[in-house]
């Protein structure tokens, strides 16, 4: 035998000090800092912390992206070059990516989601802006009478567009199949 039973609400009564006890608990986070409160507010120290994440992501790419790992050197000057190499290729991917979303402050960019070619974005990673680029070839081939035939792979739309937003002219792509495979093939 089974009894149904239906409760009915007929009235609520606020408990407000489990409400305030409640509300003094979210979003609880300790802010350490050695600047006194004359150099930097709370208000300052909270929006310094929402920015490290921007910080904290640069040092991965160190990490991931650009792969920095052990490495066997032997003069201190090879640590000091390599450092400062990567330190630079980081500096390049962070302003391509500063860039092109600057340049999207009004607009979005479609076509970086391989998954789903129509997502919009306004913040696209510097990992999907070069994705795009993985694709294209330059093929140089010497015949038999010496001639060099050359074939470049021809932009998309999104490449000439992500390129635009850069600053950058798509003839500078387009002269690589000229400029440089005369001198790099003369070697043959």
């Amino acid at each position: 035998m089974i009894n149904k039973v239906r409760f009915s609400i007929t009235s609520v009564t606020r408990n407000e000090e489990a409400i305030d006890n409640a509300k003094q608990r979210f979003g609880w986070r300790a802010f350490v800092t050695k600047k006194t409160k004359a150099q930097m507010s709370l208000s300052e120290a909270v929006i310094s912390y929402r920015y490290e994440y921007r910080i904290e992501r640069i040092f991965n790419r160190l990490k991931s992206e650009l792969n920095i790992a052990p490495v066997f050197m032997k003069r201190k000057d090879q640590i000091i070059g390599l450092s400062h190499f990567l330190s630079l290729g980081v500096r390049v991917l962070s302003l391509v990516e500063f860039v092109v979303r600057r340049s999207l402050c009004n607009d979005k960019l479609e076509g970086l989601h391989p998954e789903n070619r129509q997502k919009k974005t306004a913040k696209p990673t510097v990992k999907r802006l070069l994705s795009v680029f993985s694709n294209i070839t330059l093929t140089i081939i010497k015949t038999f009478s010496g001639e060099f035939l050359r074939y470049l792979t021809p932009l998309s739309n999104l490449q000439t567009d992500i390129l635009r937003r850069l600053g950058l002219d798509s003839s500078i792509y387009i002269n690589l199949k000229i400029n440089n495979s005369q001198n790099l093939l003369s070697e043959w």
